[in-house]
C-alpha cells in the first residue's frame, strides 16, 4: 500500500497535478494509484468494482493525498462522459489520464465465442478510447498527457490469447494516432507494454490444448514481475522527465523469447 511516511506534502513530480487512473481496484492500477501519490498527485481512481476501488482512494488519502473514487465501466460510453465529467468537476482540472482497466481470458480461437470476444475488446480498447475521447478537451488545457496499458502481447503474436492480443495491438496503434493527431497541440500519448507481471489477472485457466513449451516463450527469463514495476515506468512516461517522448512504447517484461 501507500508508504505513510512518503506524503504528498513532501512533493514530487506531480505535485499540483491531477490524475485519472483505471483498473485502480488491484494490480497494476493499484500501484500505479501508489506510485503517483508518493509524487504529490491528486487521483481519481476508477474501477468497476466498488469495495476494491474505495479501498485504494482510501489508502491514498490515509497516506495524505486528495484521492477520491468513482465507480465506472469503461466500456459504456454515458458512464465514462458522466465518471471524466465528475472528476473535472470535483478536482478542477485533468493533467493526467491512465488507461490500466482490462481483462484476460485464454480460449482455443477457433472456439472462441463472439460474446467473449466484444467483452475483451469492449473493455480493453473501446474502454481506451472512450477514456481518451472524453479526458482529451481537458487534457489539451493542461498541456496534459495519456498513458495506456498496451503488452508484450502488442508486440508479438500471444497464443491461445487472440482477443486480448487483437485489443493490446488495438490499443498500441489507438495511442499512436492521438499521439500523432495532437502532437502540435501538446498532448503527449505514449504506452507502457507489461510482460509477465504477477496480478490476479495473469492467474488464470488455461486450455487443455494450450501447448506449454510456446507458452514459455511469452514469460520472463527471470522471475515474474512486480507492478511496482510497471507503476515506475508509467510515472516516468507521466512525468516532465518524458516531455520530448510521444507515440512510444516502454517494454516491461524482464526479457523475454518473444
Amino acid at each position: 500500500m501507500v508508504d505513510a511516511n512518503n506524503t504528498t506534502s513532501n512533493g514530487g513530480r506531480f505535485s499540483d497535478k491531477v490524475a485519472i487512473v483505471t483498473g485502480a481496484g488491484r494490480g497494476i492500477g493499484q500501484s500505479v494509484v501508489e506510485r503517483l501519490v508518493s509524487e504529490g498527485c491528486s487521483v481519481a481512481c476508477v474501477d468497476v468494482q466498488s469495495d476494491l476501488v474505495e479501498a485504494t482512494a482510501d489508502a491514498a488519502r490515509q497516506a495524505g493525498a486528495d484521492a477520491k473514487a468513482y465507480v465506472c465501466d469503461v466500456g459504456d460510453e454515458q458512464t465514462v462522459k458522466n465518471t471524466v465529467a465528475q472528476v473535472v468537476d470535483d478536482f478542477g482540472r485533468l493533467d493526467v489520464l491512465v488507461n490500466m482497466a482490462g481483462i484476460l481470458k485464454a480460449s482455443v480461437s477457433h472456439e472462441e465465442t463472439l460474446e467473449n470476444w466484444d467483452r475483451i475488446l469492449r473493455v480493453n480498447l473501446t474502454g481506451v478510447f472512450l477514456m481518451c475521447r472524453e479526458s482529451i478537451p481537458h487534457l489539451l488545457e493542461t498541456g496534459g498527457n495519456i498513458v495506456n496499458a498496451a503488452s508484450t502481447a502488442s508486440l508479438s503474436g500471444h497464443p491461445w490469447f487472440a482477443a486480448y492480443g487483437a485489443s493490446k495491438g488495438g490499443v498500441l496503434m489507438l495511442s499512436n494516432s492521438l499521439a500523432m493527431e495532437y502532437a502540435k497541440r501538446g498532448l503527449r500519448v505514449n504506452c507502457v507494454a507489461p510482460g509477465g507481471i504477477e496480478t490476479d489477472m495473469t492467474k488464470i485457466d488455461l486450455p487443455e490444448e494450450a501447448d506449454i513449451d510456446i507458452l514459455v516463450r511469452m514469460m520472463p527469463i527471470g522471475p515474474m514481475g512486480q507492478p511496482r514495476s510497471v507503476a515506475d515506468a508509467v510515472a516516468f512516461l507521466a512525468s516532465d522527465e518524458a516531455d520530448f517522448i510521444n507515440g512510444e512504447y516502454l517494454r516491461v517484461d524482464g526479457a523475454t523469447l518473444a
